[in-house]
Parts: structure tokens; C-alpha cells; sequence
């Protein structure tokens, strides 16, 4: 593939993850045009909601100034003062990250990566700036800058995990292919041009790893990428077991969520376009949920909070997935506490043999890698309770998602406190430690044995020497009494 071919490709690529994550949206809302509305509303409307919710779903803020009919019939207090969107709706991040890691990695195939890669990034930029322009209206208005740089990020984010797994593994030393990379020549029976430049981009390759090495050594960068590694699988261990809460949770309340749905009185294509705008949602609950079993907990509007330790719940929007938060804390929700701090101290006991390898065995140096682990681990949730808290909407929904800071700092510290303790206690003999403990045990048994059976020897012989003493004084003959004078 030359690099035309590649540039359009790429390009091609790009197209499909926008469009897909606009058309998520804009089927059931195109459906709802026809058959609900009978094509009398200008369709450029559902256009640009479907852009807005995508773009929403990227972290864009956008603001909203609602007609007052509107605004009244919403019942929401203070909508018709407008209000901006914060809060993503990560779920459309989600999908763009994947389609991003799959273009990536087709890209990466390609012999001329860096190419696809800047076409593709600059056409999810373009098009998401086009986007972004259309949806602008005096009803909404999404910031320009926002919509043109947080998808393309994403999307960025995507390619380039995707590229570094289709990146091919070094050729064998002695090879027509490593000859190549070093010669530049094509390697015999293969295609000139393509060959070529499989070469140069593998020769470029190794020239980013050796500055890689000349900057940072390579032992550090090993311990780093070890050590991220550890937090980011603590970090997804948690978000496993708040997603299965959430789905036990999802469960559990059907007959509420079903309640909430029939109240609503959407339509079927209205309760379709509501359903899908609840799923891109739904990693937001998880993180939520993440928050929850963390310790701080979440927000639905200001002045509300749920928590393992209690819950206070106001007046909750008529969103039916809503209806799954339980209104009380249960008797032993603290128990939820325990989840960070098991999956950090399994995750840094398990990981321990590969970190004393690439860092060392001292204790003072293990118990600095569980905080980094620690930190590593805050700074994740941190940005991921971020992501999934904001502004939702007027009134108490300015309000909405766990606090960030709070989240990102009792997390740091439920992470770090056992990772410590499982790198530090790692290196302790288990067994030449009970047998120590055994023998100080048994010794100090024997000793204090020994002590009582003295005092116990000595006060029989006390007690015997008593005993004698009194047995020879009634016995001993009792002196002869001199006579009285004039006695006879």
C-alpha cells in the first residue's frame, strides 16, 4: 500500500469511528423524525442533539438556554435561566476508544504509520470541528475548542495503544530483515518499495528506543512501567466489582426502573433514544460505584450524598436507571470498604517477586514503591471521578458524580497503606518467623518453670527445716530445776 492508499485509508478510518459515535444517537432519533413527529419537524434539530450528546459524551461543555415553554414543562427549577452540561457521558468516549484501537492497529500494519496516523487524527479533528459548528445554536452552544481537541484525544489515545500492539516484533539478529534494518536495503525475494520501507520504519523504531535509553535508563523505566502497572490493575479490580454492584443493582430494581420508564411515557423510539443515552451512562455509574466502595461516595444533585457510612437522598431526576441507588445505607455497607484495600494488597503481593527484581529488596525501598503504587492508583481514580462528575443540568444537578479530589485522595491511601504492607511483610520467613516465636515461647516457659520450681524446692526446705526444728524441741529433755533454798 503506497502512501496515497495509506493517507485515504486512514482517513476512511477516522470517518467511520465519528460516524459511528454520532450515529449511536442519531438512528433513534431519525426513526422518532419519522414515525413519532411524521416529518414535520426540521430534521437538522435531531442533528444536532445527536452531536450534542456525542460531544457531551467527550467531556465538551456545553451550554443550553431553553426556550420558556420549554423550560416550564420540564418542571426542572431554574431551567429557564439556562444552564451548561459538564458531566461525559463516558460511554461514548468508550466506544471511541475502541474503534480508535482497532484503526490503530490497522494503521500500524501499514508501512507508512506515521502518515495514516496524522491523517487520521487530523480528519477526526476536522470532522469533529465541522461537528461542532453545525450543533452551535442559540439553544446550545458546545465550546469550539473543546469539541475540536477532546475527541481527537481520545481518538489518539486509541491509536496509539492500538499501533504499539500491532508494532511486529524484531527480527532475528543475522536476518535478511534485521540486515535490512541496518543497510536499508530490501531484503531478497520481497517487494522493493514495501520492503524498504518496512526497513526505515523499524530502523526509526529502533532509533526512538535507543533515545529512549539514552534519557531515561532502562532499569527505571521498568520500575515505572512495573509500578503503573500494579495501580492500574488495582484500579480495574475495583471498577470489576463496582460494575458487577451495579449489575446486581440494575437487577434487583427492575420493578423501580420499569416504574420510572412507564412514568416517563416516552414511546417506544423515545424510551429506544432514552435507553441508549442511559448505557452511554452506565461506565459513569460504575465509577460511581467505584467512588462508593472507596469511602466518599457520590452525589445526585447538591446537598445529597451516598456512602457506605450514610445516604441522603433529595428529590432524584425521573431517569430510570436512577431508580437502582438504594435510598439507605445498608447495616453492614462499611464491609464495602474493604474492596480497595484487598485488591491492592493481592495485587502488590502477587506482583512483589517481579518488583524486588527490577527494584530491590530493601524494606525502605519496597514501602516507597507501595506509596508510588498508592499514588499512581489516587491519580487514576482522581481523573476517572473527574471524568464522571459535573454539572447535569439546572438547580440541585449542577451537582452531580463523586468529587474528584476526595475520591483520588482516600483512594491513594487505601491503595498505598496495603500494598505496603503486602510488599514489606513479602520478605518475612513466615515459617523461620514461628519457629523463632516458638522457640522465644518455649524458652521463656522453661524459665519461668525453672523459677517456680526453685521457689518451690526452697520453701520446702523451709518448710521441712521447720518441721524439724519444732520436732527437736519436744523432744529435748527439759533442764534440771535447782531446789528452792529451805527445800528438803
Amino acid at each position: 500500500m503506497n502512501r496515497p492508499l495509506t493517507a485515504l485509508f486512514a482517513a476512511l478510518e477516522a470517518l467511520l469511528v465519528v460516524g459511528v459515535g454520532i450515529g449511536i444517537t442519531l438512528a433513534p432519533l431519525t426513526l422518532m423524525w419519522a414515525f413519532e413527529y411524521g416529518l414535520q419537524v426540521d430534521w437538522i434539530v435531531f442533528w444536532r442533539a445527536a452531536v450534542d450528546v456525542w460531544l457531551i459524551g467527550h467531556g465538551v461543555d456545553v451550554a443550553f438556554a431553553l426556550d420558556p415553554a420549554v423550560a416550564a414543562a420540564s418542571g426542572l427549577p431554574g431551567a429557564a435561566d439556562g444552564f451548561t452540561v459538564t458531566v461525559a457521558l463516558l460511554g461514548f468516549a468508550l466506544v471511541t476508544l475502541l474503534l480508535a484501537v482497532r484503526a490503530g492497529r490497522r494503521i500500524g500494519e501499514t508501512p507508512h504509520r506515521l502518515t495514516g496516523h496524522i491523517v487520521s487524527v487530523t480528519t477526526v479533528a476536522v470532522l469533529s470541528a465541522a461537528a461542532t459548528l453545525s450543533a452551535t445554536t442559540s439553544a446550545a452552544v458546545p465550546v469550539l475548542w473543546q469539541g475540536i481537541l477532546l475527541p481527537a484525544l481520545v481518538f489518539v489515545v486509541g491509536t496509539v495503544i492500538g499501533s504499539t500492539r500491532a508494532m511486529p516484533a524484531p527480527a532475528p539478529a543475522g536476518s535478511a530483515s534485521a540486515a535490512s534494518v541496518s543497510t536499508g536495503a530490501a531484503p531478497a525475494g520481497a517487494a522493493p518499495a514495501a520492503s524498504l520501507m518496512a526497513a526505515r520504519t523499524a530502523a526509526m523504531g529502533a532509533d526512538i528506543r535507543t533515545w529512549l535509553d539514552s534519557m531515561i535508563p532502562l532499569r527505571l523505566r521498568r520500575a515505572v512501567g512495573s509500578l503503573a502497572a500494579v495501580a492500574v490493575v488495582v484500579v480495574a479490580s475495583i471498577l470489576a466489582v463496582s460494575a458487577v454492584a451495579v449489575a446486581v443493582l440494575l437487577a434487583t430494581s427492575y420493578g423501580q426502573i420499569i416504574g420510572l420508564y412507564e412514568a416517563v411515557q416516552s414511546g417506544y423510539l423515545g424510551g429506544a433514544a432514552l435507553t441508549i443515552g442511559q448505557l452511554a451512562a452506565l461506565p459513569n455509574l460504575v465509577v460511581w460505584a467505584a467512588s462508593w466502595f472507596i469511602g466518599p461516595g457520590f452525589a445526585i444533585g447538591s446537598g445529597s450524598t451516598v456512602s457506605p457510612l450514610a445516604t441522603a437522598l433529595g428529590p432524584v431526576p425521573a431517569i430510570p436507571m436512577l431508580g437502582a441507588v438504594p435510598e439507605s445505607a445498608g447495616e453492614f455497607s462499611f464491609v464495602g470498604l474493604l474492596v480497595p484495600v484487598v485488591a491492592a494488597f493481592v495485587a502488590a503481593a502477587l506482583a512483589r517477586r517481579r518488583l524486588v527484581s527490577v527494584l530491590s529488596e530493601s524494606r525502605w525501598v519496597l514501602a516507597a514503591a507501595g506509596a508510588a503504587i498508592g499514588a499512581i492508583g489516587g491519580v487514576i481514580l482522581a481523573l476517572l471521578s473527574g471524568l464522571a462528575s459535573g454539572s447535569a443540568g439546572p438547580g440541585r444537578l449542577v451537582e452531580v458524580g463523586p468529587h474528584w479530589l476526595t475520591v483520588g485522595g482516600w483512594g491513594a491511601l487505601e491503595i498505598a497503606v496495603p500494598a505496603i504492607l503486602a510488599l514489606v511483610i513479602g520478605g518475612v520467613d513466615v515459617r523461620a518467623l514461628s519457629d523463632r516465636v516458638t522457640d522465644r515461647v518455649t524458652d521463656a516457659v522453661a524459665e519461668r518453670g525453672g523459677r517456680e520450681a526453685g521457689v518451690d524446692s526452697a520453701a520446702g526446705a523451709d518448710s521441712a527445716a521447720g518441721a524439724d526444728s519444732a520436732a527437736g524441741a519436744e523432744h529435748e529433755p527439759e533442764p534440771e530445776r535447782e531446789p528452792r533454798p529451805g527445800a528438803r
